[in-house]
């Protein structure tokens, strides 16, 4: 007989878990509150109630795949030797073996998905699926190919998704609950009376900063262009008032550019260039509003490689010319932007505690963490994705050297948003916002899991962060609402 240990199951927890066994479920906790645990007791009851069976847990690193092993080798009385990592670090048909003999078996997505289209492995006697960091679900996904197969394969489906934000309209969660199979959703969230003991309190503080006059003129100049362009995109017939065009606009309308090449519409070959300068220039500009000069020079060195007309029309104009000059200058003078200077200060009033600092671009957290190496005070680390340059085992070590040395601040990219358990940090500061609630609520789920957590949100004033920050809440609160209705239906049903 299979048991849990180790820890004393939550009342919400069992209650989660009396639906877990019965039904494919959608399991919606804040971070902190014990997902992984409430996922780890369902296994156990679907592995008593279904001899000879296993379990597979699809989780999306190799740093959070060796968390969960480490949970259930630590929080259940299977042997360890039967708690098996598999990723595709591992031969195939070593993983073919492991998985064969293992009672739980934790795997990146991609790894199971190639063993099952090579049919390496079957999932015939599989009795519980977990998915970990499910708004990752959507079509044509790894987690969504395996939930297909498993579903077709095992003798005894049943289905968990574990996340703590599935997304913002009612579209993206549906198709989450479609893609996994999901018949039932259990939520709780930080207000709920079966948690709100549980929950540890977070403050906010918003810092604001204006950017310095000098960055104002070059912004300016750059933004003067980017509306003489869209007033040529008037001209091809788009009628919305230049002041409330955004990106989501241009985005649409390329599309629509795209299509009308397809029916040798020649205008259009003008508006795709168009709306790809019209791209190029908004980054720009929030290069300058959020993450300063340096980050601005860096893109526009890329525009230059760039072989497209729209990229030679940026080139070419002499008034963007004369802004990237002016930046230059600028940075031989050392002028930085103003939220690096207030990351500094609050990084030195803190210097007694851990902090992860979350920006979005990974030229920033080079700009960053050489800027705060040169306070004695600070000891940063940076942690960043496979993709730009560490593998998951560096990863690892780092999150280790963080939590166990004199390092006091971690910098990081969306890595370190999702998942991780990186304990021992109180604060949190966002050096950007973020408009994806997501993002904005996986961040903030990375501190204070021992203990109250602070967080600050810095923000450039007058700037597209303060619309990105209201956008992220917005969409929160939206996704809360549906989510409590449909948690509310007795069986979800799909076409």
């Amino acid at each position: 007989m299979f048991e849990i240990k180790n820890f004393t199951p939550r009342k919400y927890q069992s209650k989660i878990v009396e639906t877990s066994i019965n039904h494919n479920t959608l399991i919606i906790l804040p971070t902190g509150l014990g997902k992984t645990k409430t996922a780890i007791m369902t296994a156990i009851e679907r592995l008593n109630s279904c001899p000879n069976s296993q379990i597979l847990f699809l989780t999306p690193t190799k740093p959070l795949a060796s968390q969960i092993q480490k949970e259930f080798i630590e929080n259940t009385n299977i042997e360890k030797d039967f708690i098996a990592l598999l990723t595709g670090s591992t031969l195939p048909n070593k993983r073919k073996d492991i998985f064969n003999k293992s009672k739980v078996i934790i795997a990146t997505p991609q790894t199971i998905q190639k063993d099952l289209e090579n049919k390496r492995i079957s999932l015939e006697d599989t009795s519980l699926l977990v998915i970990d960091e499910a708004h990752r679900s959507r079509e044509n996904f790894a987690n969504t190919k395996v939930a297909s197969f498993y579903d077709q394969q095992s003798q005894f489906p049943r289905i968990i998704a574990l996340t703590a934000s599935p997304g913002g309209s009612k579209e993206k969660i549906e198709d989450v609950c479609k893609n996994l199979f999901i018949k039932k959703i259990e939520i709780r969230d930080d207000a709920h009376e079966d948690v709100s003991e549980y929950v540890k309190k977070k403050e906010i503080t918003w810092v604001e900063v204006e950017l310095p006059k000098e960055i104002k003129n070059i912004h300016k100049k750059i933004k003067s262009v980017y509306s003489l362009r869209l007033k040529e995109l008037q001209k091809l017939g788009f009628n919305k008032p230049i002041s409330v065009i955004n990106k989501t606009d241009i985005l649409k309308l390329q599309s629509q550019f795209r299509r009308e090449i397809e029916k040798k519409n020649q205008i259009a070959f003008y508006g795709i260039s168009l709306t790809s300068g019209l791209l190029k220039l908004d980054f720009l500009l929030e290069l300058i509003e959020t993450q300063g000069l340096e980050a601005m020079n860096k893109y526009w060195d890329k525009i230059k490689n760039e072989n497209s007309k729209a990229a030679k029309a940026i080139i070419n104009n002499v008034e963007i010319r004369k802004a990237v000059g002016e930046s230059r200058e600028l940075m031989n003078n050392n002028l930085k932007h103003p939220k690096l200077l207030m990351l500094r200060k609050i990084l030195k009033e803190e210097s007694k505690n851990k902090a992860i600092v979350f920006t979005n671009y990974r030229d920033t957290i080079e700009e960053i963490l050489k800027f705060l190496k040169e306070d004695e005070e600070i000891k940063p680390l940076k942690l960043i994705g496979q993709k730009s340059g560490l593998s998951q085992k560096e990863q690892i070590n780092i999150i280790k050297k963080f939590e166990e040395e004199c390092y006091n601040v971690l910098i990081c990219t969306s890595i370190g948003e999702e998942g991780l358990d990186i304990l021992g940090a109180s604060l949190a500061i966002f050096y950007d916002s973020v408009p994806s609630e997501i993002r904005a609520i996986q961040r903030a789920g990375r501190v204070g899991r021992l203990s109250a957590g602070r967080i600050i949100q810095l923000i450039t004033k007058d700037t597209r962060e303060q619309g990105y920050y209201w956008s992220a809440k917005r969409k929160e609160k939206t996704m809360r609402s549906i989510l409590k209705k449909m948690q509310d239906d007795t069986l979800l049903k799909w076409k």
